[in-house]
């Protein structure tokens, strides 16, 4: 009976391997195929400070003519579409790992935040909108 060296590298390669052949079948994707345009989602903070809810948002490569900013009830949608180069056509890329295509986010507002004063900024492809809270509760004084 002739002993085997076990290589424990050479079977997580084969592993990768067939992972990576899992991925191509469940994805539709055959080697050197480029990728399709896909939708995306991009990366959102959202936090609090005092007097006011900050939601950024990043989205680089838009034009802020392609975005749409809209509030429905209490919903804030924000829309908009990351174009595939125009200069380049599909067939020169070999890779394509960046997503492109239209996208969507949606967020459900706290009933704490007043809609008429929101206000938006968009610079190095950071959209930051800033959402400022209702007033509290106010004491009403009462005179004799």
């Amino acid at each position: 009976m002739a002993f085997m060296r076990w290589d424990p590298l050479k079977d997580l390669m084969e592993i990768q391997e067939r992972m990576n052949r899992l991925c191509d079948v469940t994805f539709g994707r055959r080697r050197g195929e480029v990728l399709p345009r896909s939708t995306w989602t991009p990366s959102v903070d959202i936090y609090e400070t005092g007097d006011e809810i900050v939601v950024e948002v990043e989205l680089p490569e838009i034009d802020v003519d392609d975005l749409t900013v809209d509030i429905e009830g209490n919903i804030l949608t924000i829309r908009g579409e990351r174009p595939l180069s125009k200069e380049t056509k599909p067939e020169q890329y070999h890779l394509v790992e960046r997503c492109y295509g239209p996208f969507s986010r949606s967020f459900t507002l706290p009933d704490s935040v007043d809609p008429g004063g929101i206000r938006g900024n968009y610079k190095n492809g950071i959209l930051a909108l800033k959402l400022p809270k209702k007033g509290g509760p106010k004491r009403i004084a009462i005179e004799e």
